[in-house]
């Protein structure tokens, strides 16, 4: 899940193609339906992301009442109207009145906090909870921001990687060569530096296991000469979440797939390519794209149908992008890493959102 800021931006207007009374306002490579007429192109106005949960004055202040999801009706979620995609709210709150927006858009301010906006925190089931523990040597998963939030990570024509993003929960597992001890945790709880205690009956505990994740990095901590391996992947399968690639969560057949590795070497933690080091060993998130970065090709790969099962039994949640070779980004303000969401996804029905 992204970072969730609340910033000033300044707006591009465009014409809302199916509503006269209509327009679209665009803020990175997203676009937000707002009233005809209320801003013009180079204006700065709010925006507030998805996953934003808003307090009742500030959905009452924007006549949203009744209009956003959750069960509390107070969460952004993309939506269409009159057949556009809206992702997020372009606004400009009471609370604010007086600030100088421009200036915040520049300084890079965020107005969560003194907007009483949070983000949303998917419920935890209790195949995916249990007891924890204190893991300060968990390798931590970080956030990846959505490249039509900031579309300027990647330059066009830079050698990238794409693979496909899928909709499980995240497994992060971490093995300490000193001792042999293997710390697994969910996002949510690594997040925390907690690991989850061991378990036959939790969905990372039975996906580690089934898969051979632990020994795996074990070999490979051997192999680089490394003091810590962390292995993060996917676990996925009917009863996990909404899409289920053909995998059945609730048996013994839980679907795996690793999208990333960290390693300790020389005491400086490096990320590493996945594929060129687990390849054989353990199953791979599907790798769609390699080459150079154009944001039109990796939007377009984003949709369509997935490829984990093979079968294309339901639609892709959308890709995550890398350089071919790992480098900072001044944009993230660390890994240069980013994700594209499909809409279809982010429109579906009865759709699942755990962590």
């Amino acid at each position: 899940m992204s970072t969730l800021r609340v910033t000033a931006e300044a707006l591009t207007v465009h014409e809302h193609p199916g509503a006269d009374a209509l327009e679209l306002a665009q803020v990175g490579l997203y676009r937000a339906v707002v009233a005809k007429g209320a801003y013009r192109t180079g204006d700065v106005a709010v925006y507030i992301p998805e996953q934003a949960v808003l307090p009742a004055a500030l959905i009452e202040e924007l006549g949203l009442t009744g209009r956003l999801a959750g069960g509390s009706g107070d969460r952004v979620k993309a939506v269409r109207l009159r057949g556009e995609l809206s992702q997020g709210i372009v606004c400009r709150p009471a609370a604010l009145a007086g600030v100088d927006l421009a200036r915040a858009a520049a300084e890079g301010t965020d107005f969560a906090e003194r907007l009483g906006i949070t983000k949303w925190a998917p419920p935890i089931p209790p195949t995916m909870s249990g007891d924890t523990e204190a893991a300060p040597g968990l390798l931590p998963w970080v956030d990846i921001e959505n490249i039509q939030r900031h579309p300027d990570v990647f330059a066009p024509g830079e050698p990238v990687v794409v693979t496909e993003k899928l909709h499980g929960s995240a497994c992060l597992l971490t093995y300490v060569a000193a001792d042999g001890r293997v710390h697994v945790s969910s996002k949510g709880f690594g997040a925390k530096s907690l690991a989850l205690r061991e378990d036959p009956r939790n969905l990372y505990w039975r996906a580690v296991r089934g898969h051979g994740v632990a020994d795996a990095a074990a070999r490979l901590a051997e192999r680089l000469g490394a003091s810590r391996v962390g292995v993060f992947g996917e676990v996925y399968g009917d009863g996990v979440q909404d899409l289920s690639y053909g995998a059945d969560g609730r048996r013994d057949t839980l679907g795996y797939a690793v999208f990333d590795v960290s390693a300790e070497i020389d005491g400086q933690v490096r990320w590493l390519d996945a594929a060129a080091l687990l390849d054989g060993q353990l199953p791979l998130v599907p790798r769609l794209y390699e080459g150079p970065y154009d944001a039109g090709r990796v939007l377009e790969l984003a949709s369509g149908r997935e490829t984990v099962s093979g079968r294309g039994l339901h639609l892709r949640e959308g890709v995550v992008i890398r350089p071919a070779v790992e480098r900072y980004s001044p944009v993230t303000g660390g890994r240069a890493i980013a994700k594209a969401v499909s809409a279809a996804y982010l429109t579906r029905k009865g759709g699942t959102e755990y962590e």
